[in-house]
């Protein structure tokens, strides 16, 4: 194997497991009905909160609760995880 093929097979495997680690909740298209703002610093009150949940699809509500479920994926998202359960999405 030449070493050209074995860079290129390292930046293959880096850019395909990076995708991998990123979840529902680093995808600002999931996150964005839950917040005020475009950098997603300032939660949305409980009630819109609630009902932005209550909009989404049953796959993705799972998908975020597995996460926040995770300890090690839901530590930088933690008071939003905390919200969510507070709110009843953990049913």
């Amino acid at each position: 194997m030449s070493f050209k093929t074995a860079c290129f097979g390292a930046l293959a495997f880096t850019i395909v497991g990076g995708a991998a680690l990123a979840g529902a909740l680093d995808e600002p298209k999931m996150m964005a009905p839950f917040f005020t703002d475009a950098s997603m610093k300032t939660m949305k009150p409980d009630a819109d909160m609630k009902k932005a949940w209550a909009g989404m699809a049953k796959a993705d509500q799972d998908k975020m609760m597995k996460e926040c479920n995770d300890a090690a994926m839901s530590k930088p998202h933690a008071q939003f995880c905390e919200k969510l359960k507070a709110l009843g999405g953990s049913k």
